[in-house]
């Protein structure tokens, strides 16, 4: 018998809903209130993210099987009163080589899709972009020192939205940036477009690395569960780019810390008109290849042989910290988990499952 507070309590559409956010998200948003529906809709094409299906079950998410690109899809499961679009082709190399289409059709397509869904439900929409927006010649343009263990900015004046603290939102957009980071830009563009054509309520935070238990790690996206899972399985690494010595740096965010500030700004009405956060650890969370190396020979006991290519890939930045100073004004939100808790917790959670993760975070096993 469903009660009257089960009936009115609001319905979270989460897309990549298998995948490593959408799935924190859906599990913590069930822990936080049992009586949310939360629905976790994903095509589980990535390797791994059946295994995401067991505890999406054991909290009481309810589960589709579909794919953004499909609008049938979508409007089959009904009206909900929140997407929270996690879908995405998550790689600032896909498109590097081949056809542009499939990440173009994945994200762009998909967030057009999800907007339609949207609309149709008057629903809210939360879109998880990312701080590949930012154009890459800018970036690896300011000026810099090397350091023992990383690189560090120098910027001067005239690299606007650029300081110590991080790149701002007010960093110019012009520029190319990589057919990922291109199509997330497309994708803001298109809802703040809704949100203005149609009154949706949407909101936007540009993430920096996100990380934690549960990531299915690789090169190009996860690289902090990567690092964890090639010195718990002693396998080996490699530095590659600027030199190859390991000295890039870029700030880590746990998914916690971004859904804590995700229920913050659902407590916010006035904040869902197309406005745009940087959102990541900030400078106090940032780490180097280099100072990620050490902590994980902290938390595993263990080294592994460490390559270096100096040749830096095209689609590559030095240096990528975001300036929390927009979120921290309007919601007084700060990051509160260290890379060091970030490792430890990653650590924890490969030795747990060992067997099982092998294959998928080391594919050549």
């Amino acid at each position: 018998m469903t009660t009257s507070a089960e009936a009115t309590a609001p319905t979270i559409l989460i897309t990549g809903g298998a995948g490593f956010v959408g799935a924190s998200f859906a599990i913590a948003f069930r822990e936080r209130d049992p009586r949310q529906r939360v629905i976790a809709f994903d095509n589980l094409r990535r390797r791994g993210s059946e295994l995401a299906l067991p505890r999406l079950r054991r909290h009481g998410v309810e589960f589709v099987h579909g794919d953004v690109r499909n609008p049938e899809d979508l409007a089959g499961i009904g009206n909900f009163d929140l997407l929270i679009d996690c879908s995405a082709e998550p790689s600032a190399l896909a498109g590097a080589t081949g056809s542009p289409l499939p990440v173009l059709n994945i994200n762009l397509l998909g967030t057009l899709n999800c907007a339609e869904a949207a609309r149709a439900c008057g629903a809210r929409v939360l879109f998880l972009s990312t701080s590949r927006v930012y154009p890459i010649a800018r970036l690896n343009g300011v000026p810099f020192v090397e350091e023992e263990t990383r690189f560090c900015w120098t910027p001067e004046e005239e690299f606007p939205g650029v300081t110590q603290a991080g790149i701002s939102e007010e960093c110019p957009l012009d520029g190319p940036r990589s057919f990922y980071g291109t199509s997330k830009l497309a994708s803001e563009m298109i809802l703040q477009e809704y949100g203005h054509a149609y009154g949706l309520p949407v909101l936007i935070n540009r993430c920096g690395v996100l990380a934690g238990p549960g990531q299915l790690g690789r090169v190009d996206q996860g690289v902090v569960t990567l690092w964890v899972a090639h010195h718990y399985f002693e396998r080996p690494l490699r530095y590659i780019g600027f030199g190859g010595g390991g000295k890039q740096v870029r700030d880590v965010l746990h998914v916690q810390d971004l859904f804590d500030l995700v229920v913050e700004q659902l407590d916010r009405d006035d904040i869902w008109d197309g406005r745009v956060y940087n959102i990541g650890g900030g400078v106090e969370q940032s780490v180097s290849l280099l100072e990620l190396t050490q902590l994980c020979r902290q938390a595993t006991g263990k080294q592994v042989p460490i390559g270096a290519v100096p040749e830096t890939h095209p689609f590559d930045v030095r240096i990528y910290t975001s300036d929390l100073t927009k979120v921290s004004r309007d919601l007084e939100w700060r990051p509160q988990q260290s890379p060091e808790t970030i490792v430890t917790e990653i650590h924890e959670w490969i030795a747990a499952d060992a067997p099982a993760l092998e294959p998928i975070l080391i594919p050549d096993a």
